[in-house]
């Protein structure tokens, strides 16, 4: 019984302690990482008040890339192909069901995870795309198939630049 307790305590432990341990480099490299690919895609795309080129989804990728870049998902693969397949599903829904958005909507979102389970590129902030795809406002839903080129595919590519200058996947990582 004591035996099998200290095996959970020390399961526990690493979980939810050995996963956390953050050395300070890499939080740094995070922020300036996530600062600097945001500050990007923003100064490059704010020939509009609407700043329709700063998508929300692009906040989530930058978790993945900055913070924890040796994650599957947050490969540049999965980072591009994950993101311009769930846009141009996302489109595509919109532009099929413009009128039941709560339909366009589950299906952009439900077919994305599907296509990225098959073409292996699984991004999680992919689903949100194809979701702003549909709810976005209007500047971003007359943008039609041009969302998936400018702000998404371009946007992408701005966080993947900035995650190679920050040292992409080259993090160190701390002894035990």
């Amino acid at each position: 019984m004591r035996k099998s307790y200290h095996r959970t305590v020390r399961l526990v432990r690493y979980v939810f302690y050995k996963e956390t341990i953050v050395i300070p480099s890499e939080m740094l490299r995070s922020f300036i990482g996530a600062f600097l690919g945001i500050a990007a895609i923003t100064f490059f795309h704010n020939t509009t008040q609407d700043y329709i080129f700063l998508v929300g989804s692009f906040g989530a990728s930058a978790v993945l890339l900055y913070g924890s870049p040796n994650s599957p998902m947050a490969q540049p693969r999965n980072l591009l192909l994950g993101h311009v397949i769930s846009a141009m599903i996302g489109v595509c829904f919109y532009k099929l069901i413009p009128d039941t958005l709560w339909l366009s909507s589950a299906l952009s979102v439900a077919t994305s995870i599907v296509a990225m389970q098959m073409t292996k590129s699984m991004h999680p902030p992919g689903g949100a795309t194809a979701l702003i795809a549909n709810i976005g406002s209007e500047k971003i839903k007359q943008l039609g198939f041009l969302y998936v080129f400018f702000p998404v595919f371009s946007g992408a590519i701005v966080l993947l630049v900035f995650a190679l200058v920050v040292g992409y996947k080259n993090y160190p990582t701390k002894k035990r």
